[in-house]
């Protein structure tokens, strides 16, 4: 039993360099609320917001570089330009009601990326569906004619982009994507590129609805304008690394620097911006590590991912071995939020299918978060693995991501609300000011930081010191520079006693016993502070 206590998430033999239970003591709600602070004083301070190309995202980033380089990092700035997009005209008619940019309605909503119709808009044009709802591909089209229309599909199954090319290639004229579930869909194509056809989403109950008329062979049509002007703007992400560790089995983490145009982003993506500053800042004061560990603000997430997209690229176009030597990269997007869930991206796709294949070592990255939660008593959910955030270049290239979520414009429901406090129901969402002016340090739950915070530190700290739950790698057999082997795949599988009696151990030296106790004890004290309200 006490060897079991330290099989799973470290080998018998690891060295634990730092201690999860004191880093996760030192990454404190006051130390985050502190970054948060001056965060929201660069908004109040720069036009209300911290988007990519304003004033409020340099003197974000430069706040950043300034507290890594005090703890004694050396911030690395990468430069690469994005496009931003304003929306000059949108008016769309659909089932007897008008939205338009002087009576928006707030449930239709131009994606991120997307191109203009001509300047006569579209008029009277009616919808069509694919053979298969999700519209992905030519195939799902199954051949169905949509020459002239506006197409019709679901969200899911494949990212926007995807959609809005597949409907071009039927011969769309404008593509609207309803939600798979309750709420606004408010989505990004990406990068915009000119095959896109006019895309905007809608609700879960209009598709229905647009299904329903057509069910009864009832014509719908749509009138749709839609001018954008876009704008290509230098900007950046920060990159820093601890000075220790082994640097080919390197543990990631990341969030996204920028808010919308609309606010200061306190929620989205201060929280996550501030946590893991605070997590490098005391993880720098713990001493030599196992493992590297880097950390990532990235640029130009809210108009399409680009700041993470672009440092994977650029490590696939030029340095492939280094993007190879990430052990897992761990993302976190919103943290605090107000009517908060608890939950963690869904690697095992127990709860929710994954758009892509699952790298190897996401399900155990997965694992590190729920086991930490599990073993405090605190109640979590899935959220989809879906790639909405920017983990989704690491996992498209084969790197084990996860990650942490408290939720933003997706309906909670009563029963989340049973199991994380707060309000559940329709029309209800985690952050009813996501992606508004709203969003202000006022919008910050700290009780949802302090869980939150509290799991970012012991898993990061629990990888620097040992990843080969995640990738096989050992850590050292104890203190000492000697370099840490790599577990075959199958010697990391259970192995069977001389007996032949199955879940039996292999015989151990004292050491490891010894190190076993340590690491059980260590986690009955964590375990009994917790419950005793400490």
């Amino acid at each position: 039993m006490l060897i079991a206590g330290v099989v799973g998430f470290g080998s018998p033999a690891a060295a634990f360099a730092v201690d999860p239970d004191d880093l996760e003591s030192r990454v404190t709600v006051a130390g985050v609320t502190a970054h948060l602070q001056a965060l929201q004083d660069i908004a109040d301070a720069n036009g209300g917001n911290r988007a990519i190309g304003t004033p409020g995202y340099e003197a974000s980033g430069e706040y950043v570089e300034q507290v890594l380089t005090a703890a004694g990092y050396t911030p690395v700035r990468q430069p690469f330009q994005a496009t931003t997009q304003s929306i000059d005209q949108f008016s769309i008619t659909l089932l007897g009601s008008t939205t338009d940019l002087a009576n928006p309605a707030g449930d239709r909503i131009p994606m991120e990326g997307t191109t203009a119709t001509d300047a006569a808009g579209i008029v009277g044009a009616s919808v069509v569906v694919p053979a298969t709802t999700t519209g992905c591909t030519a195939a799902e089209w199954g051949g169905v004619d949509a020459t002239g229309l506006v197409a019709v599909v679901s969200r899911g199954a494949c990212a926007f982009a995807d959609k809005s090319l597949a409907a071009a290639e039927a011969g769309a004229v404008a593509l609207l994507v309803y939600n798979n579930e309750d709420g606004p869909l408010n989505g990004t194509l990406g990068e915009q590129l000119p095959e896109f056809v006019p895309t905007v989403g809608i609700t879960q109950a209009e598709g229905q609805a647009i299904l329903a008329e057509l069910a009864a062979s009832n014509p719908v049509p749509v009138d749709l304008q839609l001018q954008e002007t876009t704008t290509t703007v230098d900007t950046f992400n920060i990159i820093a690394e601890t000075s220790t560790g082994r640097t080919d089995n390197t543990v990631m983490l990341g969030a996204h620097l920028d808010s919308v145009p609309e606010g200061p982003g306190i929620n989205d993506n201060g929280s996550g911006t501030a946590a893991i500053l605070e997590t490098a800042v005391q993880l720098a004061a713990s001493g030599p590590l196992n493992n590297q560990v880097r950390f990532a603000w990235w640029g130009a997430e809210e108009v399409g991912l680009v700041g993470s997209s672009y440092y994977v690229d650029d490590l696939v176009e030029n340095d492939p071995a280094e993007l190879d030597q990430i052990a897992t990269y761990l993302n976190f997007d919103m943290v605090a939020s107000p009517n908060c869930v608890i939950s963690v991206y869904d690697a095992n796709e127990s709860t929710y299918p994954a758009p892509v294949e699952v790298p190897a070592g996401s399900v155990a990255t997965e694992q590190a978060f729920t086991d930490y939660f599990d073993a405090s008593g605190q109640p979590w959910i899935d959220t989809a693995f879906d790639g909405r955030s920017d983990y989704d270049a690491f996992i498209a290239n084969g790197i084990a991501a996860s990650g942490l979520f408290t939720g933003a414009d997706d309906e909670k429901t009563p029963e989340q609300a049973a199991l994380f406090g707060g309000t559940g129901g329709p029309g209800i969402t985690p952050d009813p000011n996501y992606h508004t002016a709203g969003d202000d340090i006022s919008n910050i739950n700290p009780e949802a930081l302090g869980i939150m915070i509290g799991a970012i530190s012991s898993v990061t700290a629990s990888l620097a010191n040992d990843t080969s739950a995640i990738n096989g790698v050992l850590p050292p057999a104890g203190p000492g520079p000697s370099a840490p082997a790599v577990v075959p795949a199958a010697a990391a599988e259970p192995q069977l006693a001389a007996t032949g009696a199955e879940g039996a151990l292999p015989m151990l030296p004292l050491g490891m016993l010894v190190l076993g106790l340590g690491v059980t004890l260590a986690v009955v004290r964590k375990r009994t502070r917790e419950q005793s309200g400490r």
